[in-house]
């Protein structure tokens, strides 16, 4: 069984992101199109500002998910500095996410479906997980 390596997901991601961006629209998972564009657009300034989005510490669906800033780590602080300075969990293992520049959230489960908030993404990949374990991206 071949694993996909962190590379392979961050292309995946950044091809995902220009395909959107060229098309000229975003599709909005529940979580965003409830809240609407005033919660990325407050998601956005909050990120300029340095303050980023509220941590968070709950259970979705019998799974502990948790955001918060990263803490930093074996690479450099986030995935090389790849990442959005924000560490989200499930079940204590690590979820890749990235922010896009308008404020939305994707990961790497649910790349295709940019949300508001970490929070929004980690329930989107629990959703989308239907149960099974989140393993780690292999390292290249």
């Amino acid at each position: 069984m071949s694993r996909i390596s962190r590379r392979q997901a961050l292309s995946v991601t950044a091809g995902a992101a220009l395909g959107l961006a060229a098309a000229g629209r975003a599709t909005a998972a529940p979580e965003s199109a409830a809240s609407g564009t005033a919660t990325s657009g407050r998601a956005a300034a909050a990120s300029a500002h340095g303050s980023g989005p509220a941590p968070f510490d709950e259970i979705f669906l019998g799974r502990r998910i948790q955001g918060g800033p990263s803490r930093g780590g074996h690479d450099g602080g986030h995935h090389g500095g790849h990442g959005s300075g924000y560490s989200v969990r499930i079940d204590g293992e690590e979820l890749h996410v990235m922010q896009n520049a308008d404020g939305t959230w994707i990961s790497v489960i649910n790349h295709y479906e940019p949300v508001a908030t970490p929070r929004a993404v980690a329930r989107a990949a629990v959703r989308e997980l239907q149960g099974a374990s989140l393993v780690p991206l292999a390292t290249s």
